[in-house]
């Protein structure tokens, strides 16, 4: 499925609601055009809302730390939001956890 991103404006900045795969290639490329032209447009506060992502490679991974990276360098903050179980342990085990800034989930998640 390819990356879709729906942009909403919120009292706290703006919010990136991704859906699909950020992946090699297309997935990649949509996020990083889109998030350059936030920063370059003065945007300070960015939220990306990962509830939707099914997968993420190590070029997505990639192109999201790069887009930290960036976002430091325009003095803006970027968070990322809503991830699932799986996505959260790829977090952790890269330990890019420790850079981003993640929020935990507003409800419990339900174990099996």
């Amino acid at each position: 499925m390819a990356l879709t991103i729906e942009t909403r404006r919120e009292s706290g900045g703006i919010v990136l609601i991704l859906n699909g795969r950020i992946t090699l290639g297309e997935g990649s490329q949509i996020l990083r055009a889109t998030l350059r032209e936030l920063l370059e447009n003065g945007t300070k506060s960015l939220h990306l809302n990962l509830g939707g992502v099914s997968l993420i490679d190590s070029s997505g991974l990639a192109e999201l730390t790069s887009a930290y990276i960036n976002a430091k360098k325009h003095n803006a903050t970027l968070t990322l939001t809503n991830l699932d179980w799986n996505l959260q342990r790829l977090f952790e085990m890269t330990r890019l956890s420790t850079i981003f800034h993640i929020e935990e989930p507003t409800q419990p998640v339900e174990s099996i």
